[in-house]
């Protein structure tokens, strides 16, 4: 009797791998490019220099997503995630980068950050039992409702662009995004699949003839383009910098254990402890690599858990794919330009579909937590208001250290923390367990096989 594979195995026809790929690739692009834009700007780098932080960056992203879904021995969660520079090091980066001691800091602290992450892995990986689905559930609906603002600004033209929040703008992205759904909706099943790439393409190809781009810097670009290590000079080590670009590497291993049981739970496939502490130290080889070929540190890309959920193509090795290429695209300058050019009100478009999406995925989870005669309530709606304060009110800690603004500027970061911690003072500490509900689930929460007793109960656990 020939066993099913399970749906992150399956590995697709090559056209509908390399058509479910790039869609992934499409999804984040504009997410991966913008840390070494946000950075090298600040910096006053020059023209080629941005060029070269973004050509090394999709080659980095490349093989960081690779290296995740592929594995490597005790190195790679092995799902669908896809690898790109954290936001939450952007702040750091920027200081250490105009104050103190320029690229050659930032690498040092990120080499350090890198495997500092790869040896608190397993620490990590035994915190799993503090992430049942009340957590996990608040984090992947606060992931899913900070990113909900990017997908906004990419709709009115993108931050900072000249005519921001033109009807023109919100109405290319209002096209992509009922395209979206009605291919969804009415085409037959693999093209359903690829709806996101399809209004990505066709909303591109509406742009083109309205003015929104052209693709006359493709021209200009170079075929190819081989980053080097330590092209900008060897590292330094710098205290300061190192520090703030630790407490960086907690931020992004708390953020990335939130999509990790985000995407083990739309893949039906669990995170345990070991697969946890494997992606984490994926996540930290990849920052190593990060500092040596002039790129910054690496975690999972959350639009992309989107796109699983919605799509439903749950196969690690079509992310695989996307991974490669995205390492072409580093590679190959020209090819990078061609992605570039697409609007941003069309990644707008489909960015609300995807960022909804992981917000839908949460209240999935939710739906499942036992709410009756417990605190659970006053977990989620804390934890989901302290997440989207810096989202609503950015700048809210700017009087603030900086390594609590590392924390709390990232509303993914700052959900997680809460929730977890929120968690733990009503659910775990002894005070906390006012309902016998929660009382039954204390020992699987703790550990200690549980499982019978809150069966017995008749009882969700939390």
């Amino acid at each position: 009797m020939t066993s099913v594979r399970h749906p992150v195995e399956e590995v697709p026809p090559p056209g509908r791998l390399t058509a479910f790929g790039l869609q992934h690739v499409l999804a984040m692009y504009a997410g991966a490019v913008a840390v070494p834009l946000i950075v090298g700007g600040a910096m006053k780098l020059s023209p080629a220099d941005l060029a070269y932080l973004i050509n090394a960056d999709l080659l980095l992203c490349g093989i960081a997503t690779i290296l995740q879904c592929v594995g490597l021995w005790r190195f790679g969660v092995r799902l669908p995630i896809m690898q790109g520079c954290t936001f939450a090091a952007v702040t750091p980066m920027v200081l250490i980068g105009t104050e103190g001691g320029g690229l050659r800091a930032i690498y040092g602290s990120v080499i350090v950050a890198g495997v500092a992450m790869i040896l608190l892995a397993p620490v990590f990986g035994r915190l799993l039992r503090f992430f049942p689905p009340l957590v996990t559930g608040t984090v992947i609906l606060v992931i899913g409702l900070s990113l909900l603002p990017v997908a906004g600004n990419w709709a009115a033209g993108g931050q900072g662009a000249a005519d921001f929040g033109a009807p023109k703008n919100l109405g290319l992205a209002a096209g992509v995004l009922v395209l979206v759904l009605a291919v969804q909706r009415f085409a037959p099943g693999f093209l359903s699949r690829v709806a996101v790439l399809v209004g990505i393409v066709a909303g591109t190809a509406a742009a083109i003839p309205l003015g929104f781009t052209d693709f006359s810097g493709v021209g200009g670009a170079d075929w190819v383009g081989v980053s080097t290590p330590f092209h900008f000079g060897t590292p330094v080590f710098e205290t300061p910098a190192v520090v703030s670009m630790l407490v960086v590497a907690l931020v992004t291993m708390t953020e990335t254990t939130g999509d990790f049981i985000a995407v083990g739970e739309l893949t039906e496939r669990p995170v345990d402890a070991r697969r946890l502490a494997n992606g984490l130290r994926a996540d930290g080889a990849a920052t190593v690599l990060g500092g040596v070929f002039n790129t910054f540190p690496y975690t999972a890309f959350a639009q992309n858990v989107g796109l699983v959920g919605m799509t439903r193509v749950r196969s690690r090795w079509v992310v695989a794919a996307a991974g490669g290429m995205l390492v072409l695209l580093g590679l190959a300058p020209k090819l990078g330009a061609v992605v570039a050019a697409i609007p941003a009100p069309v990644l707008g478009g489909a960015g609300l579909v995807m960022f909804g999406t992981v917000a839908a995925s949460g209240l999935r989870t939710l739906a499942g937590v036992d709410f009756r005669d417990n605190h659970n309530l006053t977990v989620v709606a804390v934890s989901a208001a302290v997440g989207l304060l810096p989202v609503g009110v950015p700048g809210i800690y700017k009087e603030f250290p900086d390594w609590f603004q590392t924390v709390m500027d990232s509303g993914i970061s700052a959900g997680c923390v809460t929730a977890i911690a929120l968690n733990l003072l009503f659910n775990h500490l002894p005070a906390g367990r006012t309902s016998a509900p929660i009382a039954a689930a204390a020992p699987l929460l703790e550990g200690r096989g549980g499982e019978d007793a809150v069966e017995q109960t008749g009882e969700q656990r939390v």
